[in-house]
């Protein structure tokens, strides 16, 4: 028994210290979502400040782990009054609820390129789990700036949710929706050990 104990810390130990970091290249990266306004119109949102991560010791990723965070005060729908509302007490509080942060808990292959990624949301101060429809592409070594090869990856990340349940805005749904679309495309490239530790 205490062998068998031994050895699965030891898999674990093995599987963390072989764990790569891919970070997310913000310059080819979006996150974004949409609701409909008056039941009439789609009308498209985003974060302009943010940043993920992901965590994988595979290099397929099928182990992978992601994390997101968002600045709430960065969000644009280039409309400045809308977004003052939207940043207000109204809707996502963001004076009191600043960060909108999620993390992954389960990532599964469907089929194909097509996986489910399911994981904690906290926004407006709730953490509930959900799940989003993910397509993978790669990872494929190619080549950056200054001709150097590295590792990427790209996952294109739609879901929707149910503003009501983070409590956000008690606007009528019939104003705004209460569906919201999730809308979220991510290129992310593996960091050699030595950058990922710093």
């Amino acid at each position: 028994m205490k062998s068998l104990a031994v050895t699965i810390i030891s898999l674990f130990t093995l599987s963390a210290a072989n764990a790569q970091t891919w970070s997310v290249d913000k310059a080819h990266s979006r996150a974004g979502f949409t609701v409909t306004h008056n039941l009439l119109a789609e009308v498209d949102g985003n974060f302009k400040t943010f940043d993920a991560k992901i965590t994988a010791a595979k290099p397929d990723l099928s182990d992978a782990v992601f994390e997101f965070t968002a600045d709430v005060n960065s969000i644009s729908t280039d409309n400045e009054r809308r977004d003052n509302h939207l940043k207000s007490p109204d809707f996502f509080d963001a004076a009191k609820f600043p960060t909108l942060t999620f993390k992954s808990t389960s990532f599964k292959k469907v089929e194909g390129k097509k996986y489910k990624i399911t994981g904690d949301l906290t926004m407006h101060g709730v953490t509930k789990p959900i799940t989003l429809d993910a397509t993978m592409t790669g990872p494929v070594m190619m080549k950056g700036m200054g001709g150097k090869e590295q590792e990427k990856a790209g996952f294109k990340i739609n879901s929707t949710l149910k503003r009501s349940d983070f409590s956000v805005g008690t606007i009528p749904v019939v104003v705004v929706s209460d569906e919201v679309e999730i809308k979220v495309n991510g290129e992310f490239a593996k960091q050699d050990s030595a950058v990922a530790e710093k």
